[in-house]
Parts: structure tokens; C-alpha cells; sequence
């Protein structure tokens, strides 16, 4: 098609892609291009304008590493990352433990650690933190179930952020017994800020926006025959669960932790919390997600 002004270039787009043969990509391109048409009709971007969106966009391609996936922090601090998981994962916990993000810093090869076993491996000061966890599904227990943990540290950060921190610090992989539960011991986490030195911390600057996120544990939970469960549990009283920067915290996902009273289960006399927590997951296919760091 000729193009013979800027009202025949979406319909010369739609027109060229007709023929795609996969009917889902068919669909999600021509969407892709109505919309995207639609915000730039919208938005008039001045040539130089869309250069530094394209620009940005190649950013975010480049600050990727091993262990840094700016693709997913991108994506978690303009809300698209909650909104997937939100629609993937429906009924607002009503069925099933409320999803949440599986986040930048999952690692597919954490060690596996006996039943409450400590995930932590090295000098980490803070207050103790007993978990004691059971999944169900339909009010039965789930056994032999894979259970990944991790977090950040009391100084909010995560082991491959810290090369003075021991490999594999605050990460652990459980199963769950014939009761369906798994206990483990850490440290109570830390609220933390997402990494700013990429395009992504550059927005949140423009948009004079913090970039702190609640204290929380990670959790994936993943059985054949069951919906692989990946989700969070923030801690209570965390200043910034109302304004958590990539829009992760649901009402559902918000507490449990306690402060303990006396000595600690492992006998110190030091600060110490526990969380006790029920996942409930529902059946469907167990699948577990493509690691965003190795």
C-alpha cells in the first residue's frame, strides 16, 4: 500500500501482518499496533523525542547481566509486571494464595536444605527469623512439593548484589512433608531499593519517585499436577507497603511476621521473629518460570 498521509500507515501496517498464520501472534501484533499507533497520535512525539524513547529502550536491552535483568525491573516499576501476574492468577486469592512477583533475583539452582535447615551460609548479622509454612490445596496437604526461598539481607540486599556476601546467602529449596509443611530459619529481611544506575532508575528519578520496596520473603512452589504458586509475604509494619515502587503488595500478602517473646527456638537471647504462613494452591500446570538471573 501507498502510504498517502498518516491516517493509511495503521491500516497499511494491520494490512501487511494479515496473513500471520499463528492466530494468537496474529492477534497480540495487530493489537500491539493499534495501540502503540494510538499513543503516538496522542503523545505527537517530536522526532527527537521518539529517538530518546528508542534510545531508552535499547538502555534497558544493555544494562542486562548475569546477574542483573533490567528488562524485568523496567517492567515491575511501570506496574506491567503486577498486572500480568494479576490477570494470570485471578479471584484475588479466593481460590489460591494471592500471586506476587517473581522479581530480578530468582535463581533456578538454589540448595536444596533439610527441613528446618538455615538458608543462611555466612556472616549475616540481624534478628533470627523462624518460619514455619504449609501447603495445602483444597484443604489437603501438598507433600513433596519443591519450595524455593529467598530474600534480601537485613541490609537489603541480595547475595549476587554482594560479593562480600557468601553464594547462595538467604536462598534455600525445601520439600514439603506428608503434612504438606516446611520449616526453615533465616534473618528478617529488609525494605530495599530496586537498582537505579540503568534507564529504569533514570524514570524514576524524572518521575521524582522513590525507589524502595517493603521487606518481604520470596516463595515458588512447584508440584506437578498443581499451578506453580510464586508469591511474597511482607513483613507487617514496613513503612513503605503503601508505596512499594513496583506496585507489588496486595492486602492479602501483608503479614504474619511476629516478635518473639524470650529466648529464641534455637536458645539465643537475642531479637528474634516468627512467621507462620498457609499457602493454598489450586491444580493446573506446574510450570516454572525462565530465570531471570543465572
Amino acid at each position: 500500500m501507498i502510504i498517502d498521509g498518516e491516517a493509511a500507515v495503521t491500516p497499511a501496517v494491520l494490512e501487511a501482518m494479515a496473513g500471520t498464520s499463528d492466530e494468537r501472534l496474529k492477534a497480540v501484533s495487530a493489537a500491539l499496533v493499534r495501540h502503540l499507533h494510538a499513543f503516538i497520535r496522542e503523545v505527537r512525539p517530536s522526532e527527537s523525542e521518539w529517538e530518546f524513547g528508542v534510545d531508552f529502550l535499547c538502555r534497558i536491552g544493555q544494562a542486562n547481566s548475569p546477574t542483573h535483568n533490567e528488562g524485568v525491573l523496567f517492567s515491575d516499576a511501570v506496574g506491567v509486571s503486577t498486572l500480568v501476574c494479576l490477570l494470570n492468577n485471578g479471584a484475588d486469592g479466593a481460590t489460591e494464595t494471592a500471586a506476587a512477583l517473581l522479581g530480578p533475583f530468582w535463581r533456578d539452582n538454589s540448595p536444596k536444605v533439610e527441613d528446618g535447615g538455615s538458608i543462611v551460609r555466612g556472616p549475616t548479622p540481624g534478628p533470627r527469623l523462624f518460619a514455619s509454612c504449609q501447603v495445602l490445596a483444597g484443604g489437603a496437604p501438598v507433600a513433596g512439593a519443591r519450595v524455593d526461598v529467598w530474600h534480601s539481607s537485613p541490609e537489603g540486599v541480595y547475595e549476587n548484589q554482594d560479593p562480600d556476601m557468601a553464594p547462595m546467602n538467604l536462598r534455600g529449596q525445601f520439600t514439603t512433608d506428608a503434612e504438606g509443611r516446611f520449616r526453615f530459619t533465616s534473618v528478617k529481611p529488609a525494605g530495599y531499593p530496586v537498582p537505579t544506575h540503568g534507564p529504569t532508575g533514570d524514570l524514576l528519578r524524572a518521575q521524582n519517585r522513590h525507589p524502595f520496596r517493603p521487606a518481604h520473603l520470596h516463595f515458588l512452589i512447584h508440584k506437578p499436577g498443581f499451578k506453580t504458586l510464586i508469591t511474597q509475604v511482607f513483613v507487617d509494619d514496613d513503612e513503605h507497603l503503601e508505596s512499594d515502587v513496583v506496585f507489588g503488595v496486595t492486602r492479602a500478602l501483608v503479614g504474619g511476621y511476629r516478635l518473639g517473646e524470650g529466648p529464641a527456638p534455637d536458645g539465643s537471647a537475642n531479637e528474634w521473629w516468627s512467621l507462620d504462613y498457609i499457602f493454598h494452591m489450586e491444580p493446573g500446570e506446574a510450570r516454572l518460570p525462565v530465570p531471570p538471573i543465572a
